[in-house]
C-alpha cells in the first residue's frame, strides 16, 4: 500500500504534547523529563481512553537532545521509555507518530547545514534501528516546525534560503531511514518550513525523493480564533472562509498531486467559557478535512484549566483519567456525543 491509500484510511488523531517533548537540561533523567511541564507520567490507561474514545492516530512528540552525549548517542534508558509509551498506542491498534520535536540544533541556513544533517542522520539511524521490528502503523516524522527560531522569518513562511535548507534535510532524512535494513517501506512524514501553512511555504516545497512519503502541516486556522489570546473568542460563519482556503491551498500543491497531507497539529484554546464555540470549529475544521481527506491531530498540551496556563488546549484530564471538554472531543471526531 502506497502512502496515499494509506492515508485515506485513516481517522483524526491526538498529540500526547508537553510530555516526551518537554525541554529539560542535559543529562535529566528520562522520567525527569516526562514530567517537566508539569504532565504526569503516561500510562496505558491514558492511551486507551483515547482510543477508546475514536481517536485513530497517536502522535507522541519527542526531544532528544537533553537524552543524547557529547558523540549524539542517545541514552538507551530513554529509547525504551518511548518504546513503553509508543507501545500504549501501537499494541491498542493505534496508528503512532513519533519525531523529532523541540530539538534546536537544526536551524535552517547554509552554514548550519552539514552539522544539523550529521546530527539528524545519527538520531535516525538509531531511531530506525532500535524501531526495526514495528510495521507500518509506527510512521517517522523527520522535525518538527524547523525554522529559523529568533528571526523575522520564524514564522512567515520562512525565505528561500531556509526553506531550501528544509528541503535538503528532508532528503536526508529519507535517505537515512530508507538506508537502514527493515525501513524501505516505513511510512515517512516530511514538514514544509516550519510545518507552515502559509502559501508561499507550500508553493515553494519539493517532495523528497523516495516512496511513502506524507507532507506535514500544523494550522491553527483561523489564528484570530484558534491561536491568538487576545483575539476573537466567538465562533462566527465569516470565520470558515480561512479554513476553506487552507485545504484549497493543500488541494492545489499536493493533494491534486497524489501527495498525501496529515495536519499534524491543530486545535482552537480556550478562552474563558468559548466552549461551545469550539466544537463549532472542531466540527467544522475537520468536516473539511475528510471532504479532502486529510487527517488532522489535536494538540493537546495537558492544560485544561485557563488559570494554569494562557494556551490551554488540553481535552484530556491526564491526572483524573475524564475528558474534560467531551463536546469538543466528538466534535472533532464527527459524533454526535462521546
Amino acid at each position: 500500500m502506497g502512502s496515499w491509500e494509506y492515508v485515506q484510511k485513516l481517522g483524526m488523531g491526538w498529540n500526547l504534547g508537553n510530555t516526551l517533548d518537554a525541554c529539560t537540561v542535559e543529562g535529566s533523567s528520562p522520567l525527569e523529563q516526562e514530567t517537566k511541564w508539569g504532565n504526569p507520567l503516561t500510562t496505558k490507561a491514558m492511551i486507551t481512553m483515547v482510543k477508546n474514545a475514536g481517536f485513530d492516530i497517536l502522535r507522541i512528540p519527542v526531544s532528544w537532545y537533553s537524552q543524547m552525549d557529547e558523540n549524539y548517542v542517545i541514552n538507551s534508558a530513554w529509547l525504551a521509555r518511548v518504546k513503553k509509551v509508543v507501545d500504549y498506542g501501537y499494541n491498542s491498534g493505534m496508528t503512532v507518530i513519533i519525531n523529532i520535536h523541540h530539538d534546536d540544533w537544526h536551524f535552517p541556513d547554509e552554514m548550519n547545514y552539514h552539522k544539523s544533517s550529521k546530527i539528524l542522520k545519527k538520531i535516525w539511524t538509531q531511531i530506525t534501528k532500535f524501531f526495526i521490528e514495528y510495521d507500518e502503523r509506527l510512521i517517522f516524522e523527520g522535525m518538527n516546525e524547523p525554522r529559523k527560531k529568533g528571526t523575522p522569518h520564524e514564522w512567515n513562511g520562512g525565505d528561500v534560503e531556509g526553506r531550501r535548507v528544509v528541503m535538503k534535510l528532508n532528503q536526508d532524512f529519507v535517505d537515512t531511514v530508507r538506508a537502514t535494513e527493515g525501513n524501505q517501506m516505513r511510512m515517512l512524514m516530511v514538514p514544509t518550513y516550519a510545518a507552515s501553512a502559509y502559501e508561499i511555504a507550500m508553493s515553494d516545497f519539493s517532495i523528497p525523493q523516495g516512496k511513502n512519503l506524507i507532507v506535514s502541516i500544523h494550522a491553527y486556522v483561523p489564528y484570530p480564533f484558534a491561536l491568538d489570546p487576545d483575539m476573537s473568542k466567538k465562533w462566527t460563519i465569516e470565520q470558515q472562509q480561512p479554513i476553506n482556503c487552507l485545504f484549497e491551498l493543500i488541494d492545489r500543491y499536493f493533494l491534486s498531486k497524489n501527495i498525501p497531507v496529515i495536519i499534524g497539529e491543530c486545535g482552537a484554546r480556550r478562552k474563558g467559557d468559548n466552549d461551545i464555540d469550539r466544537a463549532a470549529w472542531a466540527s467544522y475544521y475537520t468536516e473539511v478535512a475528510r471532504q479532502r481527506g486529510v487527517p488532522c491531530i489535536w494538540w493537546d498540551s495537558g492544560c485544561v484549566d485557563s488559570q494554569v496556563e494562557r494556551e490551554v488546549f488540553g481535552l484530556l484530564n491526564r491526572y483524573e483519567l475524564r475528558w474534560e471538554y467531551p463536546s469538543i472531543v466528538a466534535a472533532f471526531l464527527g459524533k454526535k456525543h462521546l
